[in-house]
């Protein structure tokens, strides 16, 4: 399987593929495993494990990348040789030509020119990745493995080693791993010398998966919605360190009725009514009063409601006392009124 990397919140992202009948027959992707808990989990293993070898393992890597980087730099001086041998057959060509046959003389000079051209530019480029490899191989950095060769965990962990380097790390210890996917991923490790672990790792959830609503929250909100609005639910939920699932962003009233819906819990008004909890017209209609006088006495407390919006009420059906106090309250608004 070949490995490829990309970008997510500034971190690199391994992702495993097998591409054998897309190369073979111009067919898909065999399969593409994401790579986070699968590299997790070996250099946990590593850590572990290869303590006592961190420092061959730590000069190896260095003797290793200088070794590559040796042959890079080899092959790119020959390359600008080759490119000056080239400039110097086109020199000799131009100044070996009879002068009197201009066309000639012309295209040879072009020719040298192009050859000139074509130096200075392998010259630059030598010089360039020159560069670059001696920064990737500065003495600072070779200190610095040095210095973080008794502690494996720490140089595994070290930010200022990347992802490559760790792989060639893992190079020098390990033959070959194979991946098994089904329900989980089977990782079977064998290392150099022929020692094997086989190691279990979950698969990646998928992004909807990752988005949903986990059963504790659900559960939560079903719990909260027989006390509480979905404004105070999601105020609740904050308070307790809850956040939604993916985003991990505050959860809003808005978000509680979502889930609401997608788990099919029932509102808040659902759950009164199932509590034989009544409608202002039909409280007006059982006291024989309009529907402002009943929004009247809801505010001086004469009848019990109970909030399932910002401002929207279900109320508690009166009782016998009800109805003796209602009469009380009539009475005197009456002899109010003839005063």
């Amino acid at each position: 399987m070949s490995v490829s990397y990309y970008k997510r919140k500034d971190h690199s992202i391994p992702s495993y593929m097998c591409r054998r009948e897309q190369t073979d027959s111009g067919g898909r992707v065999c399969q593409c495993v994401s790579g986070v808990g699968i590299d997790q989990a070996i250099g946990k293993l590593l850590m572990e494990s290869m303590t006592p070898l961190t420092l061959e393992v730590a000069l190896s890597v260095q003797n290793e990348l200088q070794q590559r980087f040796d042959e890079a730099d080899r092959i790119r001086r020959q390359q600008v040789e080759r490119a000056q041998y080239e400039v110097t057959l086109a020199q000799r060509r131009y100044m070996q030509v009879d002068p009197d046959n201009r066309l000639v003389a012309e295209t040879l000079e072009a020719q040298w020119d192009e050859k000139l051209s074509a130096l200075e530019k392998a010259k630059e480029e030598y010089e360039r990745l020159r560069k670059e490899d001696s920064l990737v191989m500065n003495e600072k950095k070779r200190t610095e493995i040095l210095a973080l060769a008794r502690d494996f965990p720490r140089l595994w962990q070290n930010p200022n080693v990347s992802d490559r380097e760790r792989k060639r790390m893992i190079r020098l210890l390990i033959e070959d791993v194979t991946l098994v996917v089904s329900k989980e991923i089977a990782v079977h490790i064998r290392f150099k010398g022929g020692a094997t672990k086989t190691l279990s790792v979950p698969k990646p959830q998928m992004y909807a998966e990752r988005r949903r609503t986990k059963p504790e929250i659900i559960n939560k909100v079903d719990q909260l919605l027989n006390h509480y609005i979905d404004r105070d639910v999601a105020k609740i939920l904050n308070e307790q360190g809850y956040r939604s699932s993916g985003d991990g962003l505050l959860f809003t009233h808005q978000m509680v009725g979502q889930i609401q819906r997608n788990y099919g819990l029932k509102t808040r008004r659902e759950r009164l009514r199932e509590r034989g909890m009544l409608t202002v017209a039909e409280v007006a209609e059982r006291l024989h009063i309009c529907i402002a006088t009943a929004r009247q006495w809801q505010k001086k407390g004469l009848l019990k409601a109970h909030q399932y919006t910002d401002n929207r009420y279900l109320y508690e059906p009166p009782v016998k006392e009800d109805h003796e106090k209602f009469k009380l309250f009539k009475n005197r608004v009456l002899l109010h009124k003839n005063v």
